[in-house]
C-alpha cells in the first residue's frame, strides 16, 4: 500500500500538469474568439459541444469516471465561452441595449396609476416613492394597470411582486413577460393589517370577513386560531373590502385592510397588528415603457427560458459566478403555452453600464431559448 504523502505527491504532480493543459486550453480559447470575430459567428455552438462530449464520453470506460469526465468539460467549455464573451466586448462586439440611462426619473406632470381604491397599499406604495403630494389614478386590475402603460395613457404603474410572509404575487411576474415595459423602481412597505369594522360593532358581531386573498394568507394563523368561526371571503384589494364593509353598513361584517381605511372610509378598528408575521412586508415595483435605468441603478431583473435538459440551469447560472455577481433571487413560473415547462426569473446586483453585467448578459441571451431584461432600477433597502 502507498504512503499517504506519496499519494499526495503524485496528485499536486497531476494537478499541475492539469492546470499548465488548463492555461493552454483558455490561450486556445482566445483564438476562436479571434477567429469568430473575423467570421462574424456567435460563441455557443450547441451542436459542436453536444458532439464533442459525446466523444469525450467515448473515451473513458469507467462509467462513474465517465460521468465526472463530461461534467468537467461542460465546465471548461463555459469557462471557454466566457473567455470568448470578454474578449469580443473588449473589441466592442457587443449588441447594444435597449436601455438608456438617465440621471434621475421624470416625474413631472406624470400620470401614475395602481391597482385598488383609496387607501390600497398600492396607493401607500405610490405614495412613498412618488411623495405624498403625487396625484394617481386607481384601476380595477393588475392588467388595466399594465394596459394603460402599453397604450401610453398613464407614465407609470405600481404593481406588488412579493410579500415576505405570502410569497409572489403570480399574475405580475406573468404580466411582466407579457407587456413590453421595464421596471425602473421599486418600493417595499411595511404591511399592518387592521380588522375593521363598521361603527359601533365589536369583535363577537363578526361572522364574515372580506379581504384580498393574500391578505387572508398573511393573517391566516389569527383567523384560524383566534376566530375560526369567521368565514373568509375574497375581493379585489384590501382597501376595497373596506370600502365594501362601509357600504354594506352591516356588522356581521368586516374588513382587513391597512388601517388608513378606518379613517377614509369611517370605520371601527376592530384589532390591530393582526398578520401573522411582524416583520410582514410587501414589494411593489414601479414599471414604465420608457426603457431607462438611472446611473446608480443597482438591481437587475430579468426572465428566460432554457431548454428541458439535463444541467442546462446550472451551466446558466454560472455566468453570474464567472462574471462575480450576486445573484438575490430565482424564481420559476409554468409556461402556459407548454405543460411541464418553466420561465425562470432572476435579480441580481448590478447596472447594465458594468463589464461584468453586459459579458452575464450576452452570455445568457446566446445560451437561452429566449430573454429578457425586465429592468435595472435602485433596490429599496426600506423594511
Amino acid at each position: 500500500m502507498k504512503d499517504l504523502s506519496e499519494i499526495r505527491r503524485e496528485i499536486d504532480d497531476i494537478d499541475r500538469q492539469m492546470v499548465s493543459l488548463y492555461e493552454q486550453r483558455m490561450q486556445l480559447a482566445a483564438d476562436v474568439a479571434d477567429y469568430k470575430i473575423a467570421n462574424h459567428k456567435n460563441v455557443y455552438d450547441k451542436a459542436r459541444e453536444q458532439d464533442k462530449l459525446r466523444v469525450i464520453g467515448e473515451m473513458v470506460s469507467d462509467p462513474f469516471a465517465k460521468q465526472g469526465v463530461v461534467e468537467l468539460f461542460e465546465q471548461i467549455m463555459s469557462t471557454s465561452r466566457k473567455k470568448q464573451y470578454r474578449i469580443l466586448a473588449e473589441h466592442g462586439m457587443m449588441e447594444p441595449l435597449e436601455y438608456t440611462c438617465v440621471e434621475q426619473l421624470d416625474y413631472n406632470d406624470k400620470k401614475i396609476v395602481y391597482q385598488g381604491v383609496e387607501g390600497a397599499y398600492s396607493q401607500m406604495a405610490m405614495k412613498a416613492f412618488f411623495g405624498e403630494d403625487c396625484q394617481g389614478e386607481a384601476v380595477a386590475t393588475w392588467r388595466d394597470a399594465m394596459e394603460a402603460i402599453q397604450r401610453k395613457e398613464a407614465d407609470y404603474a405600481v404593481l406588488p411582486l412579493e410579500n415576505s410572509s405570502a410569497g409572489i404575487v403570480a399574475e405580475n411576474y406573468d404580466l411582466l413577460v407579457e407587456y413590453d415595459v421595464s421596471i425602473v423602481g421599486e418600493q417595499v412597505i411595511k404591511i399592518n393589517h387592521a380588522l375593521l369594522g363598521v361603527k359601533g360593532a365589536s369583535l363577537s358581531d363578526v361572522s364574515v370577513v372580506y379581504s384580498h386573498p393574500q391578505a387572508l394568507m398573511q393573517c391566516a394563523s389569527y383567523l384560524e386560531q383566534r376566530h375560526p368561526q369567521i368565514e373568509r371571503k375574497a375581493v379585489k384589494n384590501t382597501a376595497a373590502a373596506a370600502r365594501k364593509v362601509k357600504e354594506d353598513g352591516l356588522v356581521t361584517q368586516a374588513a382587513i385592510a391597512g388601517r388608513q381605511n378606518a379613517e377614509i372610509y369611517n370605520l371601527e378598528i376592530l384589532d390591530e397588528s393582526i398578520q401573522d408575521y411582524a416583520l410582514n412586508a410587501t414589494r411593489f415595483i414601479v414599471v414604465s415603457k420608457e426603457k431607462t435605468y438611472l446611473q446608480s441603478a443597482d438591481k437587475v431583473s430579468l426572465c428566460f427560458e432554457l431548454p428541458n435538459e439535463t444541467g442546462s440551469l446550472y451551466r446558466i447560472l454560472s455566468h453570474f459566478i464567472f462574471n462575480g455577481l450576486n445573484m438575490t433571487k430565482i424564481e420559476s413560473r409554468p409556461r402556459k403555452e407548454k405543460n411541464w415547462e418553466y420561465r425562470f426569473f432572476i435579480d441580481f446586483q448590478g447596472n447594465l453600464a458594468q463589464e461584468a453585467v453586459l459579458n452575464a448578459l450576452r452570455g445568457l441571451k446566446e445560451e437561452t431559448i429566449s430573454f429578457k431584461i425586465l429592468g435595472n432600477y435602485q433596490a429599496c433597502m426600506d423594511k
